[in-house]
């Protein structure tokens, strides 16, 4: 079996495409299968994506990834499958999957794990928002073989337009990579912390008077990790930039780990991303009542759901206090993360979209 697939970031860069299918392509391999990862964007044009300035570097890259398309369709006969990771192309109508299913008659598998039917602008988007042609996700999934959606949300949407759509949920290599649990005895001061990119940094926003209010009194610091420092302050804050070498280290500091969202559409399908990662590190997570993140968490067994103010301060509080609570809670979320959110768990799963 051979599988193209058609991703937009260059391999190893971005967590989507590292947690959702980048981690089993070894089982591909075992398996005698073959493969090819094709990215949109080339690693200089992910280099500066985020980055102000640089617009005829962006627009020259973004043509590049166009022209690498259209001569990758030339290609395409020589798979069996053809797997489109959010779009084949990040801008413009779906002119490339429809050849590849309408005309070159390809089994797509197509896999997302946003709510990216819906325009979600941010200041770093806001040039190219208007011609992402958002809709086109309702086209792909009626021509895909099938829809590899990241939680029940997506799946529920995506089955408007193809019954053959599955939940396949993002997950963490739990004996690779999130393989160390986090000591909650060791001595040292208290962390609490989030970790994400600059465009779920707002989220933050609904509890910053909550960590201002606990900060005067207790001793803890508050530790953000992000692609870009956030826009607010606090005594306690500590910005720590991202990078993938330090990745687990920098996450395995923290004590406590938030994931407030805000109850929209957009985040309804989030997949519970932050929470999986601190929980397979056995550290608490604490999250917004929203999306998959109430599936994940269980109230008082393996974390807490906190719907408003008094409920963050009073979930932060108990954990602040007693390090044999962090203790349960973490050993319980660790467990949850390796019997349902772990690659093992989950590799037949994946591996049957495939049949």
């Amino acid at each position: 079996m051979r599988i193209l697939f058609l991703v937009p970031y260059p391999s190893g860069k971005a967590p989507s495409q590292r947690f959702r299918f980048e981690q089993y392509l070894h089982f591909l391999t075992e398996k005698g299968w073959s493969y090819k990862l094709a990215p949109f964007l080339s690693d200089d044009t992910w280099a500066i994506l985020y980055k102000p300035g640089h617009m005829l570097a962006k627009a020259l890259g973004i043509l590049a990834g166009f022209v690498r398309r259209f001569f990758l369709l030339f290609t395409v006969p020589a798979y069996d499958y053809v797997f489109i990771h959010r779009e084949a192309s990040p801008i413009g109508p779906p002119v490339f999957e429809w050849i590849i299913a309408k005309v070159l008659s390809k089994k797509i598998i197509y896999d997302f794990d946003d709510a990216i039917w819906i325009a979600n602008t941010s200041a770093a988007n806001s040039i190219v928002a208007g011609v992402k042609w958002h809709h086109k996700v309702d086209s792909i999934c009626r021509w895909a073989y099938k829809v590899s959606c990241g939680n029940g949300y997506l799946r529920d949407y995506a089955g408007r337009f193809n019954s053959n759509a599955v939940v396949n949920p993002t997950t963490i290599d739990t004996v690779n990579l999130h393989n160390q649990v986090r000591d909650q005895r060791a001595p040292g001061r208290l962390v609490i912390g989030w970790t994400g990119t600059h465009s779920t940094l707002k989220y933050l926003e609904q509890i910053v008077p909550v960590l201002a209010e606990l900060e005067t009194e207790y001793d803890f610091e508050f530790r953000v990790i992000s692609n870009q420092p956030p826009g607010f302050t606090l005594n306690s804050l500590k910005f720590q930039p991202w990078r993938k070498e330090t990745e687990i280290q920098d996450l395995a500091g923290l004590h406590i780990g938030l994931m407030p969202l805000e109850d929209d559409p957009w985040a309804k399908g989030k997949c519970a991303f932050k929470a999986l990662q601190y929980m397979a590190l056995g550290i608490p997570p604490l999250v917004s009542p929203v999306g998959m993140n109430t599936e994940v968490v269980q109230q008082g067994q393996n974390g807490y759901v906190c719907a408003t103010a008094a409920e963050w301060r009073s979930a932060l509080e108990l954990l602040l206090r007693d390090p044999h609570l962090r203790i349960r809670l973490g050993e319980a979320a660790r467990a949850t993360i390796v019997d349902r959110y772990s690659v093992l768990a989950n590799k037949q799963n994946f591996l049957k979209l495939f049949s």
